[in-house]
């Protein structure tokens, strides 16, 4: 999944990157206070200013801002490729306090819903190999759709729809819940994700069940 990898690449090196300049740090406060200890008596300095000290200290600054917003930039880029085909789309609507799926591509007009109570989890059915366009809207008050083991997440909002392409490379079944408190039962607010082959995702499309927990269609 392009996402997972480019958000465990961009973490991996910037945590890194903090964790140098944080030992760095560390090391020159804990030679100051070496060198400064109590009971010493430290010869003050009689220049005003160490002008070379401070290029070189502003230099090393500017060169790790630069890199991390070029590096993150271009994972970004990396992660935002436009798609090379055009994506199967699938509405998604939050509502307090479950989800429903839609299908406008499907010829037999497949519509997934549940009651977030229970095993009665909708599921998101979506093909491997393909981009999936999801356009993310609400029913009532903000949600957010969250599948923390694939990184991906985004809002729903009520009367505006916002959308995000994702691509799964192998099949597999996620557990996505909703990442915005939104109200009572925000707890229970989960859903499934499952990746199917194209070959079964066409079959769903026109209204074969894959297996049993994809919510209830209609």
């Amino acid at each position: 999944m392009i996402q997972r990898r480019v958000f465990g690449t961009v973490f991996t090196l910037e945590s890194a990157v903090a964790a140098f300049v944080f030992l760095v740090v560390l090391a020159l406060v804990c030679h100051a206070v070496v060198r400064r200890r109590a009971g010493r008596q430290p010869t003050p300095s009689d220049r005003p200013q160490r002008p070379v000290l401070e290029k070189y200290y502003v230099g090393v600054l500017a060169a790790f801002a630069a890199f991390l917003v070029a590096w993150t930039a271009w994972q970004n880029h990396e992660e935002h490729r436009p798609p090379n085909r055009t994506p199967v789309r699938v509405d998604v609507m939050g509502f307090q306090w479950c989800w429903k799926f839609g299908y406008p591509q499907s010829p037999a007009k497949v519509s997934v819903t549940g009651t977030c109570r229970g095993k009665d989890l909708p599921t998101l059915v979506v093909p491997t190999g393909r981009p999936v366009e999801l356009r993310l809207t609400s029913n009532d008050v903000i949600h957010s759709l969250w599948v923390p083991d694939l990184r991906y997440k985004m809002d729903a909002f009520p009367d505006h729809v916002n959308t995000f392409t994702l691509t799964l490379d192998h099949e597999g079944r996620w557990r996505g819940r909703c990442a915005e408190f939104c109200g009572e039962r925000h707890y229970a607010m989960d859903f499934w994700i499952k990746a199917v082959s194209p070959e079964e995702y066409d079959r769903y499309l026109h209204g074969q069940p894959i297996g049993t927990g994809t919510g209830t269609a209609t």
